[in-house]
């Protein structure tokens, strides 16, 4: 028999988010690989089907994070190779920051076996609804914390500013889990060079359980390195500049419409 693999997304919040296509794939599975973030979410899915594997065991044990991700997708081909219809289930997106999804997915297609993801809600999807903002009103830049102050990405003001994983922020070494207020406090000061001290902002943390509402700090940016920060928070930067629009392109757009009608 030919193996398999389907990568699905559980969502943020327990059971609820998980999409009916999703939850047939992991019902269907003859195993599952899950890495979801919490045992209750994890005993929830083995209800769905109970032959199913935790992935959190390959953290710890002095691993970088780039190991215990190379880990997962080693244990995920192997049943895939053993001719398994395997399934592999991550918490929000399984595509959104999630490296063992598209290395095993990669992995198998190149091996020549079958593999497909589906989509999940995200954190991102989660925060445009519980800060009720819209993407496609100003704009979007969106990078991950280490990676937009080391590249020193530009910044467009006009437009939104999120930033992910600013719990492990300057984590170079790949094994701290842990927030520091030293290194917030550097993110602080890069973002200080182009937003106002005063620029509110906002430190989230997406709901996980129906009963527990999303965490939204609103602080002042000069501020940011007292907000409670965890491994789970982003940043939200609303811009601080009106947009303007370029008459000289606004003429060109003018008229090819003249020259069209």
């Amino acid at each position: 028999m030919q193996g398999s693999l389907v990568v699905v997304g559980t969502g943020m919040a327990l059971g609820g988010q998980l999409t009916p296509e999703a939850r047939d794939a992991i019902a269907n599975a003859d195993i599952v690989f899950a890495n979801v973030g919490d045992g209750m979410t994890e005993q929830w899915l083995r209800g769905l089907n109970a032959n199913l594997v935790s992935l959190q065991t390959y953290y710890g044990d002095g691993r970088t994070r780039a190991e215990a991700y190379d880990g997962m997708t080693e244990v995920i081909l192997a049943a895939v190779r053993e001719g398994q219809a395997v399934c592999a289930a991550f918490y929000g997106h399984p595509g959104v920051y999630v490296t063992p999804s598209h290395e095993a997915a990669r992995r198998a297609r190149a091996e020549g076996f079958e593999a497909r993801m589906l989509p999940g809600i995200s954190a991102e999807d989660c925060l445009i609804a519980d800060l009720g903002v819209d993407p496609a009103r100003t704009g979007w830049q969106s990078y991950e914390a280490t990676d937009f102050f080391i590249y020193a990405r530009k910044v467009d003001t006009t437009a939104s500013l999120v930033l992910w994983q600013i719990g492990v922020f300057g984590d170079l070494s790949l094994r701290d889990l842990k927030p520091h207020r030293e290194r917030i406090e550097l993110l602080t000061r890069v973002l200080l060079d182009t937003y106002p001290a005063a620029h509110e902002v906002t430190v989230y943390e997406a709901s996980t359980l129906p009963v527990v509402p999303a965490k939204l700090q609103r602080v002042r940016l000069a501020d940011l390195p007292d907000a409670t920060v965890s491994q789970q928070s982003t940043l939200y930067i609303p811009p601080c500049s009106a947009l303007q629009i370029d008459a000289r392109r606004l003429a060109m757009l003018d008229g090819e419409d003249s020259q069209t009608r």
